[in-house]
């Protein structure tokens, strides 16, 4: 990448040392993303010609001396599973659930026995010996049965080992270690065939005992070299990690008694230009690695991107760093793969399974799914335009259904679409019919999607992704007929969903190259960009997912996590080596999800800072604007002009007017632009839902009683009524919502409650000696209302709860069921009125005495609230309150002041030139 990167290198050996057998070549790489740039540094180094020679990874290598098939982990797991039930007593076979847990540990640890080349009977009895010693002083007679057992467990594992080992062979297939065993012994037979092959090992740093011996076979048969890139600033520091492994290959191979050790280079220790920066979270170290790119192409706008790295210590970085990549970067090369998790379709399969195993653990007869999760599959993107269902969901929200079975599922959907069939279909036949409808859903949801729109096909790109996954289940499961369980299937899906990527596409050598710490070795860049420089990150740290404990790790050779460390720092410093302009970006979070304090690397380079290293630490913090939040403002236009003259036709209503006051946007998006709360399904009775049904119960049981006196029998024929009352008004307003458990069950006594003891009051007046005439329930009144200073006429209409008659005093009643207290409604100036939300019980009661004032032909009115929760305060009138004397008759005078505070306030709301102006609360 730059002029002397290694694989110029590497290209220049094999055009020099290899050109005439340049076709019986085979180079190894560690990986294969580098085959593609030694093609390139090949091609620009030969002037006529050639047949290039092959070029593999290690793993494909290793794969072809032993002749077997690699397997994923999923399929190894079913395969071991098979082999655990064959040599397991009926009576101690666990389930598939419980086996994962512990398998996927034992299968790791048999790949590392395997990859180091252990004696695996050795190693394994070793294991049962120290748990033997842990338990040595238990008397037999103390042993319980799950001591036994576990005891047993570990006398098994040799056996588990052996039956997998033989199992697999005669299958032709392997996992990574077995495969590298095998290839160890298959070593002569495969030098036999290939005699003619030179091959050239080159890049390594770390490697395991398997393939340290077929490299030194390779090389002690005269048929392979290996070019190492290492520098002498690690090479010679004996404690440095970046050169641990070297070290002890150039001490231990028999090959570097005799012959030189190539190549010791002297990279490191030349100019280089590191920066430092520490920044919050993850989101700023993308938008800071999106800066320093912006800067590199404004610095040298002809120059390419090419030799531009970013090395994402932490993979969800990516899409986080590609929004904040510049217009101007033009090609691009991601070498990471997009995971498959959080797109659209695999977050719909993940919410069909969540929805039908809810269902199954439910009750699997009845099939009853909670709306939530129904909502949720026919909201979502990918089947909202396309299953024909807003009726549906229609009809759910608006009838609050909770729970619903599937036969009243079929039975609401009259005329279902073939979508809407796949996604509802019952989950009760077993696993395999579950995959082959999922399948078949997601072929249904590729065929409603088009080529033509650049965003769908990205969506049909992950569809098919997860086709295949859902496509490879059912063959694992055709296989393993055994494994049945619906839970067992979504825990393994949500595994294998893990392993399915997307590929980017992009030219690979051109542009800026993105890619993950791993796929950086052996490239050589000149700017690097390495982001989530934490601990825990970048090194990734201890994890200790293994039965073999550190100490025996130790004994026999096998990694620890020092090695893991060891291969981290090695990938870091390669990175480093012959890069001139280094940023390091870290998350200055110590606490939270994804932090950690700054990588023990970046200390290291300040603490061992060689002579040429121009070395700055910076920290960014984001530039917090002075203002958090600017208020909406929204000027009256002609149309909107219009509109309130409409509104001022057909009445204004009390509670428009404090909405207004409350605040001017929300009286424009509810009023002016008629928008309206979406409809939800009310799972929990709302208070609003508990106020109209007490208001109505009341409407019904006071209506026989509308122009007449009440009587104490009336009162108490009331009190037989509000059971059935009460659930009558809950049916018609809650619709099919639930009322018979939790929640609602509280309401509903609540509900009954308050009538209740609204009743009680009541009849103690009527004991009392009040003679209650019921005047008007529930009537809506209104009244023009003509003034000089409003621009036209304004209707104030509103309903009122209840109008009576008490001691020949005309009373209008408001009833709330949240608290309201005295002072609510208790004015002392008439200044401010309409400016203060907390005057607004007092607005809404004076209205109704407003509109009600000519009907009461010249009788005293009082108005005021009823609280349900401050019965015991009784009617609360307003009352106006001047120094000592408290009047609560709502005469001309108080209805004239009234009115001119309703005047500023309409004069405010009509006025073209006063524009709706929100309120920061």
């Amino acid at each position: 990448m730059t002029n002397t990167s290694f694989l110029d290198k590497i290209a220049a050996v094999l055009i020099e040392k290899y050109s005439d057998n340049l076709s019986n070549t085979i180079v190894v790489l560690p990986n294969k993303r580098a085959k593609i740039f030694l093609i390139e540094a090949l091609k620009n180094q030969v002037t006529s010609n050639i047949l290039s020679p092959e070029i593999i990874s290690i793993e494909d290598f290793v794969q072809n001396i032993a002749g077997f098939r690699t397997i994923d982990p999923i399929e190894l797991l079913f395969e071991f599973y098979e082999v655990y039930l064959s040599v397991t007593d009926k009576a101690n076979q666990q389930s598939f659930e419980l086996f994962a847990n512990w398998a996927k540990t034992l299968l790791q640890d048999f790949n590392e026995i395997d990859r180091y080349l252990l004696e695996p009977s050795h190693v394994l009895s070793y294991l049962k010996d120290i748990e033997d010693i842990k338990k040595w002083g238990i008397e037999v007679e103390n042993k319980t049965n799950l001591l036994e057992k576990y005891i047993d467990f570990w006398k098994l594992l040799p056996n588990y080992y052996q039956s997998l080992y033989s199992h697999l062979l005669n299958k032709g297939i392997g996992y990574q270690g077995l495969i590298y065993r095998e290839a160890v012994n298959n070593l002569n037979h495969f030098l036999n065939s290939v005699q003619n092959k030179q091959f050239l090992f080159a890049g390594f740093n770390a490697l395991n005992a398997a393939e340290e011996k077929i490299i030194q076979h390779l090389i002690a048969s005269d048929q392979a070299k290996i070019y190492w890139d290492v520098d002498q600033t690690f090479l010679n520091d004996p404690y440095h990690d970046a050169g641990l492994f070297v070290r002890r290959f150039k001490e231990s191979w028999k090959h570097y008694k005799l012959h030189p050790f190539e190549w010791i280079v002297n990279d490191f220790s030349q100019t280089k230009n590191i920066r430092v920066i520490g920044t919050p979270k993850t989101i700023g170290q993308a938008k800071i690695a999106g800066s320093i790119i912006e800067n590199v192409i404004n610095e040298n706008p002809e120059g390419k991107l090419d030799k531009v790295a970013v090395v994402l210590g932490e993979e969800n970085l990516l899409v986080p760093l590609l929004y904040s990549l510049p217009s101007s970067v033009g090609a691009l090369n991601i070498t990471m793969g997009y995971s498959s998790k959080n797109n659209p379709a695999q977050i719909l399969i993940a919410k069909l399974f969540k929805m039908h195993t809810n269902a199954l653990s439910r009750n699997a007869k009845n099939y009853v799914l909670y709306y939530k999760d129904v909502l949720d599959i026919l909201t979502h993107p990918l089947v909202e335009p396309y299953a024909k269902t807003s009726a549906l969901v229609q009809i759910i929200n608006q009838n609050n259904y909770t729970f619903i079975t599937h036969h009243k599922l079929m039975e609401l959907n009259t005329n279902p679409s073939e979508l809407f069939v796949l996604l509802f279909q019952k989950w009760e036949n077993g696993s395999i019919p579950v995959l082959e409808t999922i399948s078949k859903l997601l072929q249904t949801i590729k065929e409603n999607l088009s080529n033509d729109n650049e965003e769908e096909k990205i969506t049909k790109t992950f569809v098919f992704a997860i086709f295949k996954v859902i496509n490879k289940l059912i063959n694992y499961y055709s296989k393993h007929k055994h494994i049945d369980k619906i839970e067992t299937l979504y825990a393994i899906y949500k595994q294998v969903i893990d392993l399915a990527e997307v590929s980017f596409e992009g030219e690979p050598l051109n542009g800026l190259q993105i890619m993950g710490v791993l796929e950086s070795r052996v490239l050589d860049f000149e700017t690097i960009i390495v982001t989530s420089m934490n601990e825990g990150k970048f090194p990734a740290g201890k994890s200790q997912n293994s039965f073999i404990p550190y100490d025996v790790k130790r004994e026999l050779g096998l990694p620890t996590f020092k090695e893991k460390d060891a291969i981290y720092t090695y990938h870091f410093y390669h990175l480093l080596q012959r890069a001139k302009n280094i940023y390091l970006l870290y998350n200055t979070e110590s606490e939270g999800l994804d932090a950690g304090e700054k990588s023990r690397f970046i200390t290291q380079l300040e603490v061992e800072k060689q002579k040429n290293h121009a070395l700055t630490h910076e920290i960014y913090n984001a530039v917090l604007p002075e203002t958090a939040y600017q208020p909406m403002v929204i000027p009256k236009s002609e149309s909107v002009m219009n509109r309130l003259k409409e509104i001022a036709e057909k009445g204004f209503s009390p509670s428009a007017l404090t909405s207004y006051i409350r605040n001017p946007i929300q009286f424009y998006f509810q009023k002016i632009l008629r928008i309206s709360e979406v409809e939800e399904v009310e799972e929990n009775i709302a208070l609003n839902t508990l106020g109209t049904i007490i208001h109505e119960t009341l409407k019904v049981l006071y209506e026989p009683f509308i122009g007449k006196f009440i009587s104490e029998s009336n009162i108490l024929n009331c009190f037989k009524q509000i059971d059935a009352e009460v659930l009558k008004q809950f049916k018609l307003v809650y619709k099919e919502g639930e009322i018979k458990k939790g929640r609602n069950l509280l309401a509903f006594e609540v509900a009954k409650r308050n009538v209740s003891n609204f009743l009680k009051v009541e009849l103690e007046s009527i004991k009392n000696g009040d003679a209650i005439k019921i005047i008007a329930l529930e009537q809506t009144f209104g009244r023009t209302l003509n003034h000089p200073n409003l621009p036209f006429p304004v209707l104030i209409k509103g309903n009122v709860d209840r109008i009576e008659e008490r001691n020949g005093i005309i009373r209008i009643i408001d009833y709330k069921t949240g608290k309201v207290e005295k002072a609510s409604v208790t004015l002392k100036s008439w200044k401010g009125l309409t400016e203060d939300i907390k005057s607004d019980k007092i607005i809404q009661v004076l209205a109704y005495a407003f509109m009600y004032e000519h009907e009461a032909k010249g009788k005293s009115i009082e108005a005021g609230i009823i609280s349900f929760k401050n019965l015991k305060a009784g009617f609360l009138p307003f009352n106006f309150k001047e120094d000592k004397e408290v009047n609560s008759i709502i005469n001309e005078e108080v209805l004239s002041d009234y009115i001119e505070q309703m005047v500023l306030l309409l004069s405010e709301i009509l006025d073209e030139n006063t524009s709706f102006e929100e309120k920061i609360i």
